[in-house]
């Protein structure tokens, strides 16, 4: 995210978003307020990624209705609860539904900055691994149909002779091959190529071997 970070504000009580919108902006964040769930939702289109603020009981459609819905439009933005009457079943669900902290009002000051820097670089650190990975995925986008089927083969350790006997084809051909994924997805190891085949999935890493106690 370039610029200030923004902190969205989602509460009904004006009062208390006027408090925390001018903690927050002294604070160096941009701030965005809303009185209600609905009024947050239709603005979504336009607002920029950000940590949500946001009260778990207002009138017809509350923070943890948010959170669903938000869930539903794959919007993975950090969400810090707030309440003023919070119970344990209510924070274990927005926690297990992906709730980054429940904040019981009134929020001391640097309580709530402690939670929204925390928020923000979790966020932060998740959308620099998501990149990584999409940029992985195009550089595979890249492989033909061909190259897909022996990269699949030869990061499960089969050598060219087994994967030339599997194609129907000829050593020498898959070693072809192999030289083009290697340069398409820019590794110079096969271990590298490895490790791209399991951050995309294509491989799924093994679990370490059971240890067996000693009778």
């Amino acid at each position: 995210m370039t610029g200030a970070p923004v902190v969205y504000i989602v509460d009904d009580d004006a009062s208390f978003r006027g408090a925390i919108s001018r903690v927050l902006k002294a604070s160096g964040y941009a701030v965005v307020d809303f009185d209600s769930a609905a009024d947050f939702l239709q603005n979504i289109p336009d607002a920029k990624p950000g940590c949500l603020l946001l009260d778990v009981q207002m009138p017809a459609f509350g923070g943890l209705e948010l959170q669903q819905e938000l869930a539903k439009l794959s919007h993975h933005w950090p969400i810090i609860f707030m309440t003023g009457h919070g119970d344990i079943p209510t924070t274990v669900r927005a926690i297990k539904a992906g709730a980054e902290d429940f904040l019981s009002k009134p929020i001391p000051r640097q309580t709530l900055l402690e939670a929204i820097d925390r928020a923000l670089s979790r966020f932060a650190a998740i959308q620099q691994s998501q990149g990584r990975l999409d940029a992985l995925n195009a550089l595979i986008a890249k492989l033909t149909s061909r190259e897909s089927e022996v990269f699949a083969l030869m990061v499960r350790g089969k050598m060219n002779k087994q994967i030339a006997h599997l194609l129907g084809t000829s050593e020498r051909t898959i070693k072809y091959h192999r030289q083009m994924i290697m340069q398409k997805l820019q590794v110079g190891s096969f271990a590298e190529a490895v490790s791209v085949a399991e951050r995309t999935g294509i491989l799924t890493p093994q679990p370490p071997p059971d240890i067996k106690s000693a009778s």
